[in-house]
């Protein structure tokens, strides 16, 4: 089992997933496009109508979200690294747990009739 510090050890050779620097992308801008179709739906007027809106508002939730994103990234890195600080600063309260099979973690099961 791996030590607290080791799970939060940045890595570089760490690769991201394919799809995490687009989800937000995709995610905004499908967001938008529902969004000035809702918008349409709402004034009762044709759904489709307003290409305008249908390019604008799925650009926008793109940028948003991937602002967003970006935000996040920086804030999850933020907390990690004083995660890390602190326990290397404490390491007595942080121990490396003991590796368990599964037999001594689960209770024996009698089936009840």
């Amino acid at each position: 089992m791996a030590s607290p510090l080791e799970l939060l050890k940045f890595d570089e050779a760490r690769q991201r997933t394919w799809l995490s620097d687009k989800w937000g992308i995709v995610l905004g801008g499908t967001m938008g496009f529902g969004f000035a179709c809702w918008v349409n739906f709402m004034r009762k007027r044709p759904v489709m109508s307003g290409l305008q809106k249908h390019l604008a508002f799925p650009v926008f939730g793109a940028v948003v979200c991937h602002f967003i994103d970006r935000y996040r990234d920086k804030y999850m890195s933020e907390r990690d690294a004083v995660l890390r600080h602190y326990i290397e600063l404490h390491p007595e309260d942080f121990p490396t747990p003991e590796q368990k099979k599964w037999s001594d973690v689960f209770e024996q099961w009698i089936p009840v009739r």
